[in-house]
């Protein structure tokens, strides 16, 4: 099976920006589509941002002409930069991964924006 390991979260004013990493490993085949989501206190999962294994990606409404999804397949890494920080960004943020029929999901990264 496939572990999740995300870094980059932390506290940021308004207007900042922040790159989030999600690093897969020990998984036996190669990994698929990969992605972000994050859950805010009080409110429902929202989609963040997906990417296929060729490149193909997707933006949530909130996030789209901020957030820049990527990925290095040769690391076996997902990024996400993050620009132009609202307070309403405020989140944990989880990457997925997919490897055949199944769905990892990683930790979870706090982000913060306050001023």
């Amino acid at each position: 099976q496939v572990q999740l390991t995300e870094s980059g979260g932390g506290l940021v004013q308004p207007g900042g920006s922040l790159r989030l990493s999600c690093a897969a490993s020990g998984g036996r085949f190669s990994i698929g589509g990969m992605g972000w989501y994050r859950q805010a206190p009080g409110k429902e999962r929202e989609l963040v941002a997906t990417i296929s294994w060729n490149g193909s990606t997707n933006y949530g409404k909130s996030v789209k002409g901020r957030f820049t999804i990527s990925r290095d397949n040769a690391k076996n890494t997902v990024f996400l930069q993050m620009n132009s920080l609202k307070l309403e960004d405020t989140a944990v943020y989880y990457c997925y991964a997919e490897q055949l029929t199944n769905v990892y999901w990683g930790q979870g990264t706090q982000v913060t924006v306050s001023s």
